[in-house]
Parts: structure tokens; C-alpha cells; sequence
């Protein structure tokens, strides 16, 4: 047992023995990058740039030139080398417009900025017209006129678009490559327009690249740079006047509180709904389609734009906004009735939802996975994880990848493909050669010196094939750790083992291992229901950075459920009950919603005969007395134990059948009785007691002996005499020192000695 609290503790200690090693390098490399801004300023502010003859040196033909503004379209970090030195081996003069096109039309990453920084300061030290050409070019995305209304999916596209260009044109501000701040002016100016808060769609748009502005553009706002000194250098020669600083400031304030007044409004209808849906639940036990599917879309209204204010409030260093009563705006029901008068009668069960601390502790306090394990074996960003380590679940990232205007379908994408992202770069470089080879075989006949980069190629692929044998040799290795994890599944009996494997687990991260561990979570053994807790445990936890191992692992339950539940053949009991535990343990971790148990549960009581009152009867006795204290479900679990029992009276059950559903009945609704009255003793009764029944022991015998002797006997020599006769409140062991208290008790009064035996006789 002493072996994981030792791995437990080692892993607490590795995160905060390189915090200081991190942050300094972190420092070092963000000081070099300033620096490179600030030569490169130098540079862009002061280009030499070639004559004219030194340019028709290089190649201008039409088809180099073509294929070099191609490959313009899709800059990335990892061409920058390759394509700057095609850049400086072509003449562009009579191209700057199709590259500046080129440019504009390139959809840029985040992590790709910086290598278009670099590519546009190569041209603008060559070329004359090419920044102001660029500047129209950008600027032009964020103005593009009175065109049609798009589709939703031009929408989000569009405004990924503008984030990333708007980023691309501070970089360009800071670096001297666009010099009149006049453009910002004229952006935040129609950013920050009242007109657009009509149109939800815009107001996220536009709070997610006010945010991005003024996390990137802190200067312009005359926000402080705090713990970033270096940056006064990079900063102070930028013509900012403090007019322009003053009208940025006013005009973000100014959105800022335009924002908030109508989220509050949005936050005011949002639980009026919720009082009428509590209405209709209370009456009916669920809400209809129509109603469900109103309140889910305000919901969501409310909640994109709730994270779109904070985002910009923690841009601008402010507090996000606190709305009245927000404790219930995600939910269906608001919970409030439930302390009203009319709900008075069930009070005192719903403020105790767990009966006792260790409890609520094993349910509710999980590991935080970020404090052990590093960002990157997560898949989540470094900041973003900082961000979620301060509990702030409404704000929005402030990482500049983060774009709220994303849907979560696109998110999913992106996560996808960045897990995907290794195992398809060595197919596409493949790919790759394989189409260089082919072009260069075409251009056989022409050039005979082909053969020595053909020899190149070849020698690539060997590196790759090698490289694809290292990686599988990894995988393997990863295979079999794996599976020594899985095997101590099983073992993992207590709260401390299933907390260290868990993170053990993260260390191991994958989409196949995520497969594999579900699929061994899935199967525990059918006579092994103690581990459920357990493993239920490990699921909620994992599910704080992995969301796809709980929606696996409840959609194999679900299915499982359904396939046992529609074949109706008196078989496999335990299969059902294993089951059906794991969805109401899961169901405790707040992992499976309750509309899934209470859809088991109906489907229970819809057949109410056999297995399925088994069934019935251990969903309730693991998570319905959950459910029934939880303020959001307490109605319909209190309709749902009534149908129960109404059932138990109609039909002719049998006496374990009847036996069972009254437990699970009254487990989770204890029949009403009046509290024990403990006796009050005074203190002097309370101290003698303590030392007869609960002090008394071989060792403590002459202690007790002299604090006895020191009491005030006439005043208690009656209560003495009854406690000794109750010699069965203390332990069976303590009998013969009773006997001996007695017997020493005798030589200084000999009237209680004699009255112990009279009692006793």
C-alpha cells in the first residue's frame, strides 16, 4: 500500500521542480523573439532595396513565378525556409498584386503568423508597392461591402478569417511593415458598433477579435505591460498618438457595457424560462420537445455569450460580469421552489446530498490531471490549461489560437486532427516524394544531372523507413505498458490506487490507448460490482481533459442496456445488474445525465416483471437516492418511486420481488420520523461516565481510582452506584476492573461497597 502513495507523491513533486527551470527558459526565448521583432523593424523601417538590374538576374518567367505565388497560398511554419529562399531567387516586380492576393487569400494557422511576418518583411524590403498593396489587400476583409448574407458555414470561416488577419496586421504594425494606425482606428471603430449586438452571430465575432486586439495590441490601449519590460523597446518607437489611445480605450469600454446590459437581459429571460419549466415539470415529471429545445438554444445563446464578455474583460483586465442567482442558468430547472414553502416539506433531505464528508469527497473532489501530468500528453494548450486551473469554466482562452466563434463540431475537428496529425505526416511526405520523383523522371531527358537528387530521394525514404520501424517499435513498447496498466485494473480497490493509475494512464495518452482502456473499463468482471466505484472514478476524472472517453463508454452501456432490455429472456442477471450500476455510478459523477437513468428506469417500469425488477430496484439503490435529493430531479424521482410503488400494490409479486422494491423504495425516501432527543447530563455525570466506560483500562486503573476519590461524594455517590451497575455500557474486558474499583473504593467508603452488592444481589 505504501508503493503508489510513494509514485503519488513523486508525481505532486516532478511539476514543481522544473516550474522555475520552465519560466526562465520560457523568459529566455521570449526575450529572443523581441529582440528578432526589433531588428527586423530596423530593417523594415530602412529597406535596402536592389536596383533594377540586380533583379533581372533572376528568374522572371511566368511559370517559376506562377508556382512560387502558388505555394504563397499556403504558408506554414514548416515551408518558411524553402519558400523564402524561392522568394529571393525570383523576380516578382511584375507579379506584386498576384502575390499580394496570394497572401491575403491564404488561410493562416496561428502558429503560422510569424512565418508570414517574415515572408511579407522579405517583400516589402524588395518591392516598393508591395505594403501598401498588402494593407488595401488586408484591410479589404474586414470592409468586403454589401454582399449577400452567407450561410453559417461561410460565417464561422469568415470570421476565422478576420481573426487571423487581424493578428497578421498588428505583427505587420509591430514590425514597420504597416506604419499608419489609422487602420485600427477604423476596424475597432466598426468592431465596436452598437448596431451589431442585433445580430448574435456578429456580437460573438466581434467580442472574440476585441479580445484577440487587446491581448496582442496591450499598447494601443495603454494597458501595462506587466512582467514584460522587453517589450517597452519593441514598443516605444510605434507612432501612437494618446488621442488614438484614448479613443481605443473608450471604444472597447463603451462595447464592453453595451455587452453586458444585454447579457443581462438575456440572463433575466433565461430564468424566466427556467420558473416555467419548473412549472411544468412539478405538474407533468418532463418537459415536451418544443419547450426543452427553447430552453437549450437560449442556454447556449447565453452561455457563448457569457464566455465572449469574459474573454474580453480578462483582455482588459477587468472582472467578468456576475450575474444575480447564476448558480442554476445551466440547468433545466432552477431548484429554487425547492426551498419555498410549498417545498418546505422535503427541505431538510435536499440540503444533505451525501450522508456523510468521505462520501462527498470520493464523488466530488477529483484529482486535477494538469497539476500532474504535462500539458502536451493532455492534448490541450499550455495556457488553456493554466486558464482551467483557476476554475474560470466561462472564459475563453487566452491563447490567440483560441477563436470562440468555432462551432463544436469544428473543435472536434481540430482536436482530431491534431491527434491524427503524426500518423499522417510520414504518408504525406511519402506522397510527397513520390510526386517530386515522378516530375523529376518526367524531366529525365532534359537534364541528365537528375540522378544525383533521385539518389537524394531514395536516400530520404530509406531515413523514413527506418524512422516508420522506430516509431513502431515505440508503439509497442507503449502496447505493453499499456497492458501491464489494464491488468491492475482489477486490483485498484481504493481511492488512492485508482487516482494514481489514472494518471499513470495520462502518460500513456493516445486515441488507441484511450479505445483500449474503455473496452477494459466496459468489460469488468460481472461478480465484480465493488469496482464500479472505482472505475466510475477514473472515467470522471479522465473526463476533465479526455471528453470522448465518457461518451465511449457511455454509449457501450447504453447499447448494452437496450440489447438486454429488448431481448426479455430470463438470462445473464448479473450481466444486467453489473450494468446497470456502472450507468447509476456514473450517474453520481454527474458523467451520465439523468435523462439516461431515468430512461432506463421507465423502461424498467414500463415491463415491470422478472429481471427487470431487479434491474429497477438496483438503479434506484445506487444513484436514486442521488437523484432523489439532487434539486433538479427530485420531482421526477419522487413521481417515479410513486409509480414504483403503485406497481408493487397491483402486482402479484413475490415475497423477495416485494422485499426488494420497498428497500429500494425506502432507501431512497426514508419513511419521516421524529429525531432522537439525546438525555442532557450535567458535567459531573458526563465525567464520571467518561472515566467508568470509556478511560477505565489495566493501565488507567489508579488514575481512575484517584479522580474518583476526589469527587464531591454526597452530592454523587447515587449516580456512582448506578453507573457501576451498568457495567454493560463500557467494554466486556472491563468487567474485573469494575470489580477492583470496588474492592479499592471499600477502604475509604465502606457504606458504597456494600450498596454495590446489595444492587447486584
Amino acid at each position: 500500500m505504501e508503493h503508489p502513495e510513494d509514485e503519488c507523491r513523486v508525481g505532486v513533486e516532478h511539476p514543481e521542480k522544473h516550474e522555475d527551470e520552465e519560466a526562465v527558459a520560457r523568459h529566455e526565448e521570449f526575450k529572443k523573439s523581441v529582440e528578432a521583432k526589433i531588428a527586423l523593424r530596423q530593417n523594415n523601417l530602412n529597406p535596402e532595396r536592389p536596383d533594377t538590374g540586380f533583379l533581372r538576374t533572376l528568374d522572371s518567367s511566368i511559370k517559376r513565378n506562377t508556382a512560387v505565388i502558388k505555394k504563397l497560398k499556403q504558408i506554414n511554419e514548416e515551408q518558411r525556409e524553402g519558400l523564402m529562399e524561392e522568394l529571393r531567387s525570383v523576380n516578382l516586380s511584375k507579379f506584386v498584386s498576384e502575390a499580394v492576393t496570394a497572401i491575403c487569400d491564404a488561410k493562416l494557422r496561428a502558429a503560422d503568423i510569424q512565418a508570414a511576418v517574415l515572408i511579407c518583411s522579405l517583400l516589402h524590403q524588395r518591392y516598393k508597392d508591395f505594403s501598401p498593396s498588402l494593407v488595401q489587400g488586408l484591410v479589404k476583409i474586414f470592409f468586403p461591402g454589401k454582399a449577400a448574407e452567407d450561410v453559417d458555414v461561410d460565417r464561422n470561416a469568415r470570421a476565422m478569417k478576420k481573426r487571423s488577419t487581424l493578428k497578421l496586421l498588428l505583427e505587420l504594425y509591430f514590425v514597420g511593415v504597416v506604419d499608419d494606425t489609422g487602420i485600427f482606428v477604423n476596424i475597432v471603430k466598426d468592431l465596436t458598433s452598437v448596431e451589431h449586438l442585433k445580430d448574435r452571430d456578429a456580437t460573438q465575432t466581434n467580442l472574440s477579435l476585441l479580445a484577440s486586439f487587446a491581448r496582442q495590441g496591450r499598447y494601443l490601449l495603454g494597458l501595462p505591460l506587466a512582467g514584460q519590460d522587453i517589450l517597452e523597446e519593441l514598443f516605444k518607437a510605434l507612432n501612437v498618438t494618446t488621442d488614438q489611445k484614448r479613443f481605443f480605450r473608450k471604444a472597447f469600454q463603451t462595447y464592453y457595457d453595451a455587452s453586458v446590459e444585454l447579457l443581462q437581459s438575456e440572463h433575466a429571460s433565461l430564468r424566466q424560462m427556467e420558473h416555467e419549466n419548473e412549472k411544468i415539470l412539478s405538474a407533468k415529471g418532463e418537459l415536451n420537445e418544443e419547450n426543452a429545445s427553447a430552453y437549450e438554444k437560449l442556454r447556449k445563446a447565453y452561455d457563448q455569450l457569457y464566455r465572449g464578455i469574459s474573454g474580453l474583460a480578462e483582455a482588459l483586465d477587468m472582472q467578468p460580469p456576475v450575474m444575480p442567482e447564476d448558480g442554476h442558468t445551466t440547468r433545466v430547472t432552477s431548484g429554487e421552489d425547492a426551498s419555498s414553502p410549498g417545498g418546505s416539506k422535503d427541505s431538510s433531505v435536499l440540503e444533505a446530498l451525501w450522508d456523510d464528508e468521505d462520501t462527498r469527497a470520493f464523488y466530488e473532489c477529483l484529482p486535477d490531471l494538469r497539476a500532474f501530468v504535462p500539458a502536451v500528453l493532455l492534448g490541450e494548450a499550455e495556457p488553456k490549461l493554466s486558464e482551467q486551473a483557476k476554475g474560470q469554466e466561462h472564459s475563453i482562452d487566452s491563447t490567440p489560437d483560441a477563436d470562440e466563434t468555432q462551432t463544436a463540431a469544428q473543435e472536434t475537428a481540430d482536436a482530431g486532427a491534431i491527434q491524427e496529425d503524426r500518423n499522417d505526416k510520414g504518408k504525406d511526405k511519402y506522397e510527397k516524394d513520390k510526386e517530386k520523383t515522378k516530375e523529376k523522371s518526367k524531366e529525365k531527358d532534359k537534364d541528365e544531372k537528375d540522378k544525383e537528387p533521385d539518389k537524394e530521394k531514395a536516400r530520404e525514404k530509406e531515413a523514413e523507413r527506418k524512422g516508420e520501424g522506430d516509431k513502431e517499435k515505440a508503439k509497442g513498447v507503449e502496447g505493453t505498458n499499456l497492458d501491464s496498466l489494464l491488468q491492475r485494473l482489477p486490483g485498484c480497490v481504493s481511492r488512492d490506487l485508482i487516482d494514481q493509475l489514472t494518471v499513470e494512464f495520462c502518460y500513456l495518452n493516445s486515441k488507441s490507448s484511450r479505445k483500449k482502456l474503455v473496452r477494459a473499463l466496459f468489460n469488468v468482471p460481472r461478480t465484480s460490482l465493488e469496482l464500479l466505484p472505482y472505475y466510475s472514478r477514473m472515467v470522471a476524472t479522465l473526463s476533465t481533459c479526455m471528453k470522448d472517453v465518457s461518451s465511449m463508454l457511455l454509449q457501450l452501456l447504453e447499447e448494452e442496456f437496450n440489447f438486454l432490455i429488448n431481448k426479455k429472456d430470463q438470462m445473464n442477471i448479473e450481466t444486467k445488474i453489473r450494468n446497470i450500476r456502472f450507468i447509476g455510478e456514473l450517474c453520481k459523477f454527474r458523467i451520465a445525465p439523468p435523462g439516461l437513468v431515468f430512461s432506463c428506469l421507465k423502461a424498467c417500469l414500463d415491463d415491470f416483471s422478472h429481471h427487470n425488477i431487479d434491474v429497477a430496484c438496483n438503479l434506484l439503490e445506487t444513484c436514486g437516492r442521488f437523484l432523489y435529493r439532487s434539486p433538479e430531479t427530485t420531482i421526477r424521482m419522487a413521481n417515479m418511486l410513486e409509480i414504483l410503488m403503485r406497481l408493487k400494490n397491483v402486482k402479484n409479486l413475490d415475497p423477495r420481488h416485494i422485499t426488494l422494491v420497498e428497500n429500494a423504495y425506502y432507501l431512497c425516501k426514508p419513511p419521516e420520523r421524529s429525531a432522537r432527543v439525546s438525555k442532557i447530563r450535567p458535567p459531573l455525570h458526563q465525567y464520571i461516565r467518561k472515566l467508568l466506560f470509556s478511560d477505565l483500562d489495566k493501565s488507567s486503573l489508579e488514575h481512575v481510582l484517584r479522580q474518583l476519590r476526589k469527587l464531591p461524594w454526597s452530592e454523587c455517590e447515587a449516580y456512582l452506584l448506578k453507573c457501576f451497575m451498568k457495567v454493560h455500557r463500557g467494554k466486556y474486558g472491563q468487567i474485573h476492573l469494575i470489580a477492583s474499583l470496588t474492592a479499592c473504593l471499600s477502604r475509604y467508603h465502606d457504606d458504597f461497597s456494600v450498596a454495590v452488592v446489595d444492587e447486584f444481589l
